[in-house]
């Protein structure tokens, strides 16, 4: 299965996760601007319009409206320290997490909001003159107090799982299964590299990266399989998402039928335009570093500094779900077709070695002397041996094999390790298997 080069066609979701960030930032400075306005605006619409509000006198408005500012200032200060909170509660988990999780660019927009509303009510506030009440004005700012004490609520609600170990990896996998329907598709064909045709392609462009040294971030997949339908090349990646890329380095290479013209080097350069780099990676198109994710969470639990093994185990049911939705995956290197179904694009993809060694091993190593992981972990890989294919059971198989030995070495006692050899989930098939190694 692993020896075959998969194809799929391309999708516009990989990049969305960025744009939707960059929207909210935009979107929290407009609801500043907004408030702002609005508060200067309807005011003197309001003399105009035959609807009226709620019925204030002048010193009542006065007071309700600076009453409004002053709490939403207060409560934009609880949001600043919500985000301060998590952003250290994650980086206890993963340092890396901070930037892949996207909490904090929705705690942004409610920032804005909160902002707004006490632009909004500080504005309006400077219309209230004598008998000459806003009261359309005044109603509005208490509508929209409502509408911030629910998405404060709703933050609230949200933090409950923003600030534990389990929320976080439970955030991952959901991430994770996403971005792994994506870019393994159940359906992917399979297709031996030499069908796809770019062996006879001798001439060559190449795709240098001047830049500062950075990591492969993202590939904008629609447009490039769109370039090399249009010019009818193929282009080949050297490198895979998430890989660090050093100044002056081919990233890619352009593969003609014909002689290389300076057509073919301006297409480079609109080729090279796809392409984005960034400080670290991402998960939206990088499942490998999703799993790095859970792994680095799940040894974190484990260190003596932590030393929160419940943890360990919630994110261990993250990493099996997503070891069990790859396990019949086609994986590796792959290519991109386009809209006849020829392929355009490949790039590098990691094995099934790999995923399963950057999932595990790190757990089996710090995990080994907790009786409560070992169990976890025997019943993980006991389910995952019956789930792949035979081509892929050599890795799990030697998982089981390295956990029974760093068992037998970490847990000397013989009531603990024979403890800790039962899976801990009620796994009939498993538990037998357990029993008759203990009576061995």
């Amino acid at each position: 299965m692993d020896n075959a080069v998969r194809a799929r066609h391309p999708h516009g979701g990989r990049g969305s996760r960025h744009a939707r960030r960059v929207r909210r930032h935009g979107a929290a400075l407009l609801l500043v601007a907004a408030g702002a306005l609005l508060g200067w605006v309807l005011p003197r619409w309001e003399r105009q319009l035959p609807v009226s509000g709620l019925r204030f006198d002048a010193s009542t408005a006065q007071a309700t409206l600076a009453a409004i500012a002053g709490s939403m200032i207060t409560l934009a200060g609880f949001v600043v320290t919500a985000i301060t909170l998590v952003v250290q509660t994650v980086q206890a988990m993963s340092p890396r997490l901070v930037a892949a999780l996207g909490h904090f660019s929705r705690y942004l927009v409610l920032f804005g909001l909160l902002v707004g509303t006490a632009l909004y009510a500080l504005v309006a506030l400077s219309h209230v003159r004598g008998p000459d009440v806003p009261r359309l004005s005044v109603t509005i700012a208490i509508g929209l107090v409502l509408v911030d004490a629910v998405a404060v609520l709703h933050l609230l609600a949200s933090l409950r799982h923003a600030v534990t170990g389990g929320g976080l990896a439970r955030a991952v996998g959901a991430r994770l299964r996403t971005v792994i329907d994506q870019l393994y598709p159940a359906a992917a064909q399979s297709a031996a590299p030499e069908d796809t045709g770019p062996a006879h392609r001798r001439e060559t462009v190449p795709l240098v990266y001047r830049g500062r040294p950075a990591t492969l971030f993202s590939v904008d997949e629609p447009a490039l399989t769109r370039l090399a339908a249009r010019h009818d090349v193929h282009v080949h990646f050297l490198y895979a998402v998430g890989d660090f890329i050093r100044s002056d380095t081919t990233v890619a290479q352009l593969r003609l039928q014909g002689p290389v013209t300076d057509r073919h080097r301006r297409l480079a350069r609109r080729v090279a335009k796809c392409v984005r780099y960034g400080p670290s990676r991402s998960v939206d198109q990088d499942a490998a570093y999703g799993v790095r994710l859970l792994a680095d969470i799940s040894v974190r639990a484990l260190s003596p500094a932590v030393n929160d093994p419940t943890t360990a185990a919630q994110t261990l049911d993250q990493i099996e779900d997503v070891l069990l939705r790859l396990s019949d995956r086609p994986l590796g290197p792959a290519w991109l077709l386009d809209g006849a179904g020829r392929p355009r694009v490949s790039y590098p993809a990691p094995q099934w070695p790999d995923l399963v060694s950057l999932a595990l091993d790190e757990t089996l190593l710090y995990g080994s002397a907790n009786p409560h992981i070992v169990r976890r972990l025997h019943a993980l890989l006991h389910r995952l041996h019956g789930a792949t294919a035979e081509d892929r059971k050599a890795s799990v198989a030697e998982r089981q094999q390295a956990l029974e030995r760093l068992a037998a070495a970490a847990l000397p006692d013989p009531l603990l390790n024979r403890v800790a050899a039962r899976p801990e989930r009620d796994d009939p098939e498993a538990g037998r298997a357990a029993d008759e190694t203990a009576g061995r």
